[in-house]
């Protein structure tokens, strides 16, 4: 087994279990070229280090940002969990160096894949929570994520447009924008929905869609565009 001393260093976790650890990082791949026949990949380590990533994310959001609706919490929670987010994260703890990958794997880039660097992290974290439990756990994500946190918070980047609608308009009428379904077309399983965004009883724009959100979504973008122009 590898000695994981400096990448210990850099979760700031030392392990009780240093396998765990070990089977964390140990791709699929890598099971062809070994002869240690009792050593498993960590998809399972993978899937459960993705719930308990979704859980500590979900509730940290839930108790920091009371005033979010559900969906602005959604769209903030799969900024933070998004592949390219964890494999940045990754990169930054130097995993690559220490995943273990066929040759194959290797030599085609495996130690940079963004994919293959997020599933680790996720497969590090569900280590960590079988450690050393939850709280263990809940300190490696929030350390990670937590300057991601605050330049989304500040740059407003994770809201859709109906969330950065309202609060223009809001701040402008200290009114809510109103959606009314125009148009309705085609059978029910295939149907197309014209939608129109108001405020105070002006049309600001309208879109089509294949349900009411995606139309209002869309109408919501245009309504933006227009008042920006």
């Amino acid at each position: 087994m590898k000695n994981y001393q400096n990448l210990e260093k850099k979760l700031g976790v030392k392990f009780k279990n240093p396998h765990l650890l070990n089977k964390a990082l140990v791709h699929r791949s890598y099971l062809n070229e070994t002869a240690d026949k009792k050593l498993t990949s960590n998809e399972r380590l993978e899937f459960l280090g993705d719930a308990i990533l979704s859980f500590i994310v979900s509730e940290w959001l839930y108790q920091n940002f009371p005033d979010y609706s559900e969906g602005t919490l959604t769209n903030l929670r799969s900024h933070l969990v998004k592949t390219e987010t964890l494999a940045k994260i990754a990169s930054q703890l130097q995993v690559g160096q220490y995943l273990l990958l066929s040759r194959g794997e290797k030599e085609s880039g495996g130690q940079k894949n963004p994919s293959l660097l997020a599933n680790t992290l996720e497969a590090i974290i569900g280590a960590v929570f079988l450690d050393q439990g939850l709280p263990a756990a809940e300190k490696l994500v929030k350390k990670n994520l937590k300057p991601l946190l605050e330049s989304l918070i500040e740059t407003g980047e994770f809201k859709d447009y109906k969330s950065l609608l309202q609060e223009k308009i809001q701040a402008k009428t200290r009114q809510t924008p109103v959606y009314k379904t125009i148009k309705e077309v085609g059978p029910d399983h295939a149907k197309i929905f014209t939608v129109g965004v108001y405020s105070q009883d002006k049309l600001l724009a309208k879109a089509i869609g294949k349900s009411k959100k995606e139309a209002e979504e869309q109408a919501a973008g245009q309504a933006l565009e227009k008042l920006a122009s």
